[in-house]
């Protein structure tokens, strides 16, 4: 078994976090002004019919690793070069096969969603790009594996600037859904040569029985789950985009783009570092339970106040913003799928901490329980509320959140109540305040800007009111591990 140094994953968790959030933060400002561009020089609709093509690769995508790459992330003893080309070489056959379908079909996909030849040729470079993105894995791992985060995040912010620096200039330049196509182009392209400069890997082929065998005794429960996830999220955004008009699939993609933002700029971070983190740690339950109350801990810390500042806020960004408020359909949505993305910050870690210690099964049958209920409730909604109805039951299923920190206690003893009732508090204090402050002084985009100042400086100061002690312990302990 792999000897595990707990203060050196613990320092290279630290410092992760902080490089990943940091470098993040700096790829979401880039994301959020070309997000505003687009709003105003898109309609709707274009974007109904990127968010659906995204979603069609998005499905294609889970087919292409069969939890390979998981399980060499999770594996308790060194990975092998066998390990590394055993996996490259069954993920290229299955992508292979994937692109040569996926092409052949594009024409037919077109004419199932009514796209023309410039939605069909966005397709067409999506799957280009889903091929370049398979090529990056081996790389990704190895530097996964060695907690190497402030490296990995580099490919990433290669790929943001180039995607929205192209997507916007060309979007002005008028040549919608085209738009979208240059722009994967690039992202693929520069992000796989951004990759392997930062993580040099030779590319081999090989293949051995026993390893593929033992990789997949993880990788195929894993991946069911992963699949499980595309049926549930991306398959149900196909079936949106036959069932709904462009332009309602539009509104929910805005509405979700939005309130899931802070759940991506933290959690995606934090489950990059947790995972492998979680799974060095994975023979000390005691450290491990105490590791998963601080990464709870910061996912509500940071998300609670993000969430319920932009609820409250949203209507003003409608309004004030020029051209903004053909999204005013969308506000509705955007409250239920923050709902969403609060409880998600609570459950996603929990069951990214199972399937580090092994309990990949347990996982895979809340993603079964998950699936279904979508599948039924969503449906219902929709003919109850309109398009409304896709973020309400996903606000609602969410709940189940209680049923994933029951079941984890099992296996981890950690604390939820006491982790998450400051934050929580915090947040609903923040918001009541500026819920009834805004209309009286948010006239302009200037005071606007103001009352975001003043609610982060707000719910900071209450946090530090409610929790002083947790916090000033919390930062002695980073500045203690982000020393060299």
């Amino acid at each position: 078994m792999e000897k595990v140094d707990i203060a050196l994953v613990t320092k290279k968790s630290i410092r992760g976090i902080f490089a990943l959030v940091y470098r993040t933060f700096s790829i979401q400002v880039l994301g959020f002004a070309a997000n505003v561009l687009l709003t105003i020089y898109l309609s709707p609709s274009i974007f109904g019919i990127f968010f659906v093509v995204s979603a069609a690769i998005a499905f294609l995508s889970y087919f292409s690793d069969i939890g390979l790459a998981a399980a060499l992330i999770q594996k308790k003893e060194p990975i092998t070069d066998e390990e590394l080309k055993t996996t490259f070489t069954i993920q290229q056959a299955l992508v292979i096969s994937l692109v040569v379908v996926a092409l052949l079909l594009s024409g037919k996909i077109g004419d199932f969603y009514h796209l023309d030849k410039e939605g069909i040729f966005l397709f067409q470079a999506l799957i280009i790009s889903f091929f370049l993105s398979s090529l990056k894995t081996i790389p990704s791992i190895i530097l996964e594996r060695n907690l190497n985060f402030e490296k990995l995040v580099i490919p990433q912010i290669v790929e943001s600037l180039f995607f929205n620096v192209i997507v916007v200039v060309f979007a002005i330049a008028g040549f919608g859904v085209t738009s979208f196509t240059f722009a994967v182009l690039a992202r693929g392209i520069t992000g796989l040569i951004a990759i392997y400069l930062i993580s040099p890997w030779r590319v081999r082929f090989g293949f051995s029985k026993k390893t593929a065998s033992k990789l997949l005794s993880f990788g195929v429960p894993f991946q069911a789950n992963s699949f499980l996830a595309l049926i549930k999220d991306d398959l149900l955004i196909i079936y949106l985009g036959k069932v709904l008009p462009l332009a309602q699939v539009g509104y929910i993609g805005f509405a979700q783009k939005w309130a899931f933002a802070p759940l991506r700029l933290v959690m995606d971070n934090v489950i990059r570092i947790t995972f492998p983190s979680f799974s060095r740690l994975q023979h000390d339950k005691n450290i491990l339970g105490k590791a998963l109350e601080k990464s709870i801990f910061a996912a509500s810390f940071l998300i609670f106040p993000s969430l319920m500042g932009l609820v409250v806020l949203a209507p003003y960004f409608i309004h004030l913003i020029p051209k903004y408020i053909k999204w005013e359909p969308a506000i509705l949505s955007l409250s239920f799928f923050a709902i969403n993305a609060a409880l998600s910050s609570i459950s996603t870690p929990l069951t990214n901490a199972l399937n580090a210690i092994g309990k990949i099964k347990i996982t895979l049958y809340l993603m079964i329980f998950w699936t279904v209920a979508t599948w039924i409730i969503t449906p219902l909604a929709i003919m109850m509320f309109g398009f409304s109805g896709v973020s309400f039951a996903s606000a609602f299923i969410a709940l189940s959140v209680v049923f994933v920190v029951i079941i984890a206690k099992r296996f981890i003893k950690f604390a939820v109540f006491r982790i998450l009732i400051n934050p929580f508090l915090a947040a609903v204090f923040m918001g009541g305040i500026i819920y009834f402050i805004s209309p009286l002084v948010v006239t302009n985009i200037p005071m606007l800007i103001f009352m975001i100042i003043f609610g982060a400086v707000l719910y900071f100061s209450t946090m530090f009111v409610l929790a002083r002690n947790e916090i000033l312990s919390d930062i002695k302990f980073i500045r203690e591990n982000l020393r060299k």
